[in-house]
């Protein structure tokens, strides 16, 4: 006889929180904490349940298994939502790689991933130490001054300093100078994309708020300065064809390769581009760093073999090299750690573009899905005292060895996150200088509790402030007696 197959289960048939007729689950949803409601209601309804913004049911996916095999099911099976295309469109802005799909996806995947390769971050790398001496004297003066560290406002200037020097070929000086008018824009804009996202009713097409009206002009000032930076690398690879041949940065690169003969690449893509490499070189590395800090400074043991290795293997860094930062083993797994517990992106939200199966559940073509990252890997199934802080599972084999296809922090599959060689040399080089140049005082909130997680394009600690000491040097042979 034919085996049995289990029937079935529909979207109805899932659990779920309650709804309101109309709103369904929006009167819930709290913006700049909706990846722990969402994760509360995980552990009330399973892996598996549905939700309700408006009209729109989306099925709610806390499985990794299922995860993985969603997010490698991409550009065929699933998109990041429309609706989030629709509304960065809406607003001005030109989707790079990050929104793209299809064809379109394809084309800017092989430019991008050219220009962040790690031969092409290695080239750039003395520029990478540059940033960090000038971060070190910042800090220096810091301590002189016995001044408390804003985290979030130093490792953005740190961030944006790379990537800008990477990207354009321009030395902003951020972190001497005050915020580049770049990022100051996107630091609006990021944030309004994923509210309108999330929006029940898209109140901003009928009604312009104070809040809209500069969104407008943020929108607007980014797309000409963008412009400009463009216009300036053209004239520079007109002007010299040895540069065509050997760009030298991101922007130069990507515009040579949209000149390719078929590249199905513009200059609109390649703006797009640039400013989805500025979102990536700012938000989700420094808060990536500032998790990291915390957490180190909260676990005294991880902190003191994680200074060891910095002292041992990169104790100077005007004399950094990519091999001593590649051979931050256990710094790396401090990362990794941060990453599992703090992840900055906590959820992933994208569409089924065909009807399909996930489990036992019928998807039908558009449903919405809502992949949350952060289920499976503070699971004490899946790790064991999954909510501590420890590095060394990442390092151990066999039994207790971290499993690293749950913990998914640059996603999965061919559109997994094409930065992530730049972002984790970022992080271990920012450690470094801290652990190998200074005493990690004090991270700490104004109020002494735990930062607080903001949700907006990703998830940020609220109020963390940084307090450095002068290292305490051993003294030499020569100083001893």
């Amino acid at each position: 006889m034919p085996e049995a197959r289990m029937p079935l289960r529909q979207l109805r048939d899932l659990p779920g929180p309650p709804t309101l007729p109309l709103l369904g689950n929006i009167h819930q949803i709290k913006p700049d904490r909706v990846h722990r409601i969402v994760e509360q209601w995980c552990v009330q309804y399973g892996d598996f349940f549905r939700m309700s913004l408006g009209s729109a049911t989306i099925l709610v996916v806390a499985d990794h298994v299922a995860i993985s095999a969603i997010l490698r099911d991409r550009p065929g099976g699933y998109r990041r939502p429309a609706v989030t295309e629709k509304v960065s469109r809406e607003m001005g802005g030109i989707p790079g790689l990050f929104l793209a799909e299809g064809d379109d996806w394809r084309n800017q995947r092989r430019m991008v991933m050219a220009a962040l390769s790690p031969t092409a971050i290695k080239a750039y790398f003395p520029s990478l130490v540059k940033v960090a001496m000038r971060l070190q004297r910042r800090w220096d003066e810091a301590v002189r001054s016995q001044t408390e560290i804003d985290l979030s406002d130093d490792l953005k200037r740190y961030t944006v300093d790379i990537i800008a020097g990477l990207a354009f070929g321009t030395d902003v000086n951020t972190i001497a100078s005050g915020e580049d008018r770049i990022q100051q824009h996107l630091d609006l804009i990021l944030p309004m994309i994923a509210r309108r996202s999330l929006a029940m009713i898209p109140y901003w097409r009928y009604l312009k708020l104070p809040s809209d009206r500069r969104l407008d002009c943020s929108v607007l000032a980014l797309k000409t300065a963008i412009g400009e930076l463009i216009d300036g690398a053209h004239q520079r690879l007109d002007a010299d064809p040895v540069r065509r041949a050997h760009p030298a940065n991101l922007l130069e690169a990507m515009l040579v390769a949209a000149g390719e003969p078929d590249s199905g690449v513009t200059d609109q893509t390649v703006s797009g581009n640039v400013t989805t490499m500025l979102l990536a070189g700012e938000d989700t590395t420094a808060n990536t760093i500032a998790w990291m800090l915390y957490l180190l400074h909260a676990h005294p043991d991880a902190l003191q073999l994680a200074q060891q290795e910095v002292r041992r293997v990169a104790p100077d860094p005007a004399a950094y090299t990519i091999e001593q930062m590649d051979a931050l083993d256990y710094v790396d797994a401090c990362a990794q750690e941060a990453m599992r517990l703090k992840p900055v992106a906590p959820y992933l939200p994208v569409e089924a573009l065909q009807d399909t199966l996930i489990g036992d559940i019928a998807v039908p073509a558009g449903t919405l899905l809502w992949c949350v990252l952060r289920h499976h890997s503070v699971d004490e199934r899946f790790f064991a005292a999954a909510s501590s802080f420890n590095p060394q599972r990442w390092l151990d084999e066999g039994v207790g060895a971290a499993d690293k296809r749950i913990a998914m922090p640059f996603g999965a599959g061919v559109r997994t996150c094409p930065g992530r060689y730049l972002a984790l040399l970022e992080i271990k080089m920012a450690i470094a200088l801290i652990l190998g140049q200074f005493e990690l005082a004090s991270v700490h909130t104004n109020d002494g509790q735990e930062p607080r997680e903001l949700m907006a394009f990703v998830m940020s600690p609220v109020g963390l402030r940084m307090q450095l000491q002068r290292r305490h040097q051993q003294p030499g042979p020569e100083q001893v007696g």
